[in-house]
């Protein structure tokens, strides 16, 4: 992100996928620009990694814990993703051999949640041949029940199904990379298991249950959905984890590995360095990048949480992503409810009236944003129909987004700045 400035304006470089766009803004009006703290990659990913795997964190090693085991299950998030999860696992497999494990009895699941599956191509360039050539990678198959088992329901009604290979497996490590999330608080931790291989159906609920307990958990670590996935994970046997923690050119921090609990909550401290931002005031409008969630606005969403920290009661939001599949691959039919009011949507998912009650649940939660602020669209991957019908007013440009802003609110208007928006926390300095 780069900034030049004049005695009027400043322009500001944001990423957008692999290009940048830039944006002059009045140098009065501007309050805050907000990026992840600049904290360099580890020397060497291998050596960070191999130290992680040496000092597991309430846990035993890798290596003693799948002694005589049979089949062994690595649950990796998805291309939505930046863990390197291609340098992580031949480290992993290692491991696994000294304890006897040989690699024919290891599977690579892709944890989609309800993305997507990966395609061959994309699955090469993801995991590479160091891993392809010694263990099978295959899709999470949510889609197909004859491959789910359902285990009954948490404290809160949450149905759970599971993929039954997780089940079946003796040994299960999940690998993922821990950023603030409106849903859990952070990402990763025993996320990798739910959403990352479960059903739509255990997916929908605690997607709903998030909107309907606060607007957004984005950075509370200890919360109900926390506690939801946790006990998921808990039920499948979850052995271990290795979470990773990158900055914001997606370079590893550091690495933890253990207990999914305890690891997890270590890499949470990491991960507030990285990403927790302070900032003076809440602004009339806010610019917020989608970057690194480009793909599509089921990812580029996580744009909105942040910036509704950012952005004042009443303000405008100005999202920036190019989402080149749109705004759902598995998910269009979401587009007929989520121009409805927050009530409304909360009243047809409570009615049963809903089928896909993942959209549901993140319908709700884009209604309870509009709540609070506008929202302003620039995206060459969504149609002019498809943002009205999310309920946003789409501009050609970020500059036409913030000229509307600025006429609508004065020439005092004041803005903030979101770089890299899904990967922020911001902290207001009260």
């Amino acid at each position: 992100m780069k900034m030049t400035s004049s005695a009027e304006t400043r322009r500001i470089d944001l990423p957008y996928g692999d290009e940048t766009v830039s944006v002059d803004i009045p140098a009065s009006n501007l309050r805050s620009i907000l990026s992840p703290n600049a904290i360099p990659g580890v020397e060497s990913l291998d050596a960070e990694i191999q130290r992680a795997l040496s000092q597991p964190i309430e846990a035993p090693l890798l290596r003693d814990a799948a002694r005589d085991a049979g089949q062994v299950l690595i649950i990796a998030d998805d291309m939505t993703r930046l863990t390197p999860v291609d340098r992580i696992i031949p480290h992993v497999l290692d491991e696994l051999n000294l304890a006897g494990v040989r690699d024919e009895q290891v599977t690579v699941m892709i944890a989609l949640g309800t993305h997507r599956p990966m395609t061959e191509v994309e699955i090469q360039q993801r995991f590479g041949d160091p891993v392809l050539s010694r263990v099978n990678v295959i899709n999470s198959p949510w889609q197909d029940p004859e491959q789910m088992q359902d285990l009954g329901y948490t404290e809160h009604g949450t149905p759970i199904s599971i993929a039954r290979m997780a089940i079946d497996a003796d040994i299960v490590i999940g690998l993922g990379s821990i950023v603030p999330h409106h849903i859990p608080g952070f990402s990763a931790g025993a996320k990798i298991v739910q959403p990352g291989i479960s059903g739509a159906a255990t997916t929908g609920a605690t997607h709903f249950l998030s909107t309907r307990t606060r607007r957004s958990y984005l950075g509370l670590v200890e919360n109900v959905i926390r506690h939801e996935m946790e006990t998921i994970a808990d039920l499948i046997g979850l052995t271990a984890v290795l979470n990773t923690i990158l900055n914001q050119d997606g370079e590893v921090v550091a690495a933890v590995y253990g207990d999914h609990r305890a690891a997890f909550r270590r890499g949470v401290e990491h991960s507030q360095s990285v990403y927790g931002v302070t900032f003076p005031e809440q602004a009339d409008i806010v610019i917020a990048s989608s970057y690194p969630c480009d793909i599509e606005f089921w990812q580029a969403h996580k744009t909105l949480y942040p910036a509704d920290i950012a952005v004042r009661e009443g303000g405008t939001i100005i999202v920036l992503t190019p989402c080149p599949e749109g705004v759902s691959v598995t998910h269009a039919d979401m587009l007929d409810i989520t121009a409805l009011d927050a009530d409304t949507i909360e009243s047809m998912i409570e009615r049963g009236d809903m089928h896909d009650v993942v959209s549901g649940g993140l319908a709700l939660a884009w209604a309870r944003i509009r709540e609070r602020a506008d929202v302003s669209l620039v995206s060459h991957g969504i149609t002019d129909h498809d943002a009205r019908s999310l309920a946003f007013t789409p501009f050609a440009s970020v500059d036409d987004a913030l000229n509307a802003a600025l006429g609508k609110y004065g020439k005092d208007a004041t803005i903030n700045v979101l770089t890299h928006a899904p990967d922020l926390l911001p902290i207001l300095d009260q």
